[in-house]
């Protein structure tokens, strides 16, 4: 769960509830454009718990989660300038923390065109990297692709601990997005989008995607080069963005598209989330993915 704030805390505000996540993110964006998602995780048996589960179910993606005594974790964002947050972690002894290898269902991951995970579930403890290595597992046995963002979060864990824990993911995995300084965590001394996509697919996996914010994307696919220029767009809410990027990209590559038109949905995406409040509220349904071509305040 997400509370966010349009000031600082300390002066006291109000707050907007939602739900927020890396992996629900991509989820809700992939369901919006017509792709088919489940999210599997861990929520408190509580009211924020019941708040999750139905959010992603209004919004198309399937849910597979245990529930636990443990309360549903919570982040705080508070808005400190025109550009920037703070956020604010509150999931030690959650159930998210406790999420372990025992809630990941074979059936269901073994089933899937594409498993995406993130680097923010193994951060949250030893029984989450657990249950995401299982998942990993069960996923290169079925031939299944195994998509890894790496979405380095510094008030989770160090450069270190992440490098550790990545580093076989990134091996077993088939795609990976990741930023420039996230990709300099598991190929330290590359430098430029063309470096780091290289050195990560050195390491293994077959494609590497660099979001480059404002400058847009670089990736190596299969060996080959491709270019992805950002869609302008004023900002209002940067958070998010990563997410909303690897929804468009997967929800093409779910579709069969070639790799120009995954990464031009991916920006896309990235426009969307930018431009409106929230992680995941402003993403586009198919049939609204041209209304960043309309020049017009309003389209008729």
């Amino acid at each position: 769960m997400a509370a966010r704030a349009p000031g600082p805390f300390a002066l006291g505000t109000t707050l907007r509830l939602g739900i927020a996540g890396a992996e629900s993110n991509v989820a809700i964006g992939v369901s919006r454009l017509g792709g088919s998602a489940t999210w599997i995780g861990r929520v408190g048996d509580d009211e924020l718990g019941e708040l999750v589960l139905r959010e992603l179910q209004a919004e198309g993606v399937t849910t597979v989660a245990a529930r636990d005594a443990a309360p549903t974790s919570l982040l705080l964002k508070e808005r400190r300038t025109s550009t920037r947050s703070r956020t604010r972690y509150y999931r030690t002894h959650t159930a998210g923390a406790r999420l372990t290898a025992d809630d990941i269902p074979e059936h269901v991951v073994a089933g899937a065109a594409v498993l995406h995970i993130t680097g923010i579930t193994p951060a949250l403890g030893e029984g989450p990297a657990q249950a995401v290595t299982r998942a990993v597992d069960i996923a290169a046995d079925a031939g299944v692709t195994i998509s890894l963002d790496v979405n380095f979060r510094s008030l989770l864990w160090s450069e270190a601990e992440a490098r550790r824990a990545l580093l076989p993911l990134l091996r077993r995995s088939d795609l990976v997005f990741a930023g420039p300084h996230e990709a300099g965590l598991v190929v330290p001394g590359a430098e430029g989008p063309e470096e780091l996509a290289q050195g990560i697919c050195d390491l293994g996996p077959g494609g590497a995607v660099i979001k480059i914010g404002a400058d847009g994307a670089y990736a190596l696919l299969d060996g080959r080069p491709h270019r992805q220029p950002a869609v302008p767009v004023q900002v209002h809410d940067s958070v998010g963005a990563g997410d909303a990027f690897a929804a468009g990209y997967l929800a093409e590559l779910l579709a069969g598209e070639p790799p120009q038109r995954r990464l031009r949905t991916a920006a896309l995406l990235g426009a969307f989330a930018v431009s409106t409040a929230g992680d995941w509220e402003g993403l586009p349904r198919r049939s609204e993915l041209g209304l960043l071509d309309h020049h017009d305040d309003i389209v008729r």
